[in-house]
């Protein structure tokens, strides 16, 4: 394949990091990820090192160093500044671009980061790649077309359907756990997150 394609990938995805913008933790997005974690690690028995793909400002990466795991973050822009002035485990990478050696990783967790990415399958088969055999992964996406528009976000490229995802994940043969639709009451009306907790056999 000629190299330019490459190159013209490559500058896409940075001149897309204008649209990055800085995020403070808030709910209902504290309360379901502290949730999540311990649903990850009570009932799906998820230990060890843990990749936080789109990590934020590290509030996935706090509470699973105090749950006793390991785990590193990758995140860009005025985010990863804030990560380093908590001292967190961080580092400074585009999750469309992504290196890491294969199985270096027991579990994935990936929340509210792959409507971010322009190549989504891409990151999924890396994520595949990175992960252990028998390790867990953790998706959570916005869902299209609520009150929220979540497509219409300036830095939002991949907003799909619930099947578009799952069809997404069991082509790259991962094992679907369990699936949930996360349903939060606003005054516009009801908005609409997918999560997923998915097995590498």
């Amino acid at each position: 394949m000629n190299p330019e394609i490459f190159e013209n990938f490559k500058t896409f995805i940075n001149e897309t990091n204008k649209d990055i913008y800085a995020e403070d933790p808030a709910e209902p997005h504290i309360s379901i990820t502290r949730e999540f974690i311990d649903v990850a690690i009570d009932k799906f028995e998820l230990k060890g090192n843990v990749l936080d793909v789109g990590c934020g400002q590290g509030l996935a990466l706090e509470k699973m160093i105090a749950r006793g795991l390991t785990p590193v973050g990758i995140t860009l822009g005025e985010d990863y500044r804030i990560c380093l002035g908590k001292n967190l485990p961080v580092l400074e990478m585009d999750l469309n671009l992504m290196i890491f050696p294969a199985e270096s990783f027991d579990g994935i967790w990936c929340r509210h980061s792959l409507e971010h990415s322009i190549a989504p399958f891409f990151v999924i088969r890396q994520m595949w790649k990175f992960l252990k055999s028998g390790g867990l992964c953790y998706v959570e996406v916005p869902a299209p077309d609520t009150p929220c528009h979540h497509e219409e976000n300036e830095n939002h490229y991949s907003v799909f359907t619930k099947s578009m995802w799952l069809s997404l994940f069991q082509r790259m043969n991962f094992q679907l756990l369990e699936s949930r639709t996360i349903t939060l009451p606003l005054a516009i009306g009801d908005d609409t997150y997918y999560s997923f907790f998915f097995r590498k056999p």
